[in-house]
């Protein structure tokens, strides 16, 4: 017999994991050289032009991070129920993926159109914010809750997991804040070349974004060893 699909869908998880941290890593390294004075401004701009490229596959993977989670709920032996009936039904996990696939198509035209349509960029910050709010909740009931959905195995690990995914989003949208100067900054670069108000916008913010970085890789890094190794879980 071949392997579980059940496995396969683990792998998924795992992969884009390693995308989300490695393209992240891949993001920070990148912006060191845009913000070197001392390249020229053409240099920096293709940096950035690499920055931004690299930039897309976390934001792929953290959409696509949920779908595949809810997935692996409806599969799990000791899924949620209520009364009997299970929640992560097949159906639900089908609208789950359409949904994602919606917000994904979202996070890619605002990528790549940088802002330039208004009403993409409100549906997709409406949509996590909505996500934010809903996963904490999930997170804090999952963790108090004696057998929350139903669940007898002590799922708190879950619990920690969706809370550090709900934190990931969350420092997403304080990276994207703390960015805003940093577009008018550049152009200003581009078409006057270095000076030291510049220099000191673009540094502002780029390293104003670090904790929220470094927010991001601890817990995307927590959440992965939770989902793995699932301390104090009653299996």
């Amino acid at each position: 017999m071949g392997p579980h699909p059940y496995g396969w869908w683990i792998v998924l998880h795992i992969v884009l994991f390693v995308f989300w941290l490695g393209g992240d890593l891949g993001v920070y390294y990148s912006s060191r050289f845009v913000l070197k004075p001392e390249l020229a401004p053409a240099s920096r701009a293709t940096a950035l032009n690499i920055m931004s490229g690299l930039d897309l596959g976390p934001k792929i993977t953290l959409v696509l991070f949920l779908p595949s989670g809810v997935t692996l709920m409806a599969m799990d032996p000791h899924g949620a129920n209520i009364g009997g009936h299970e929640i992560f039904v097949w159906p639900l996990v089908v609208l789950t993926w359409l949904f994602a696939f919606g917000w994904l198509a979202a996070t890619i035209v605002d990528h790549r159109t940088h802002g330039r349509f208004p009403w993409v960029r409100r549906t997709d910050w409406t949509i996590r914010i909505t996500l934010i709010l809903a996963l904490f909740g999930t997170a804090a009931y999952t963790f108090f809750a004696a057998e929350p959905f139903g669940v007898t195995t002590e799922p708190k690990w879950l619990a920690g997991k969706v809370f550090f995914y709900a934190l990931a989003i969350a420092c997403g949208l304080g990276i994207r804040l703390t960015l805003r100067p940093f577009g008018p900054a550049f152009g200003a670069l581009m078409q006057h070349g270095s000076t030291p108000e510049t220099e000191s916008a673009l540094k502002r913010s780029i390293d104003g974004c670090l904790p929220y970085v470094f927010g991001i890789w601890g817990s995307v890094l927590v959440a992965a060893v939770l989902g793995v190794l699932k301390p104090g879980a009653n299996l």
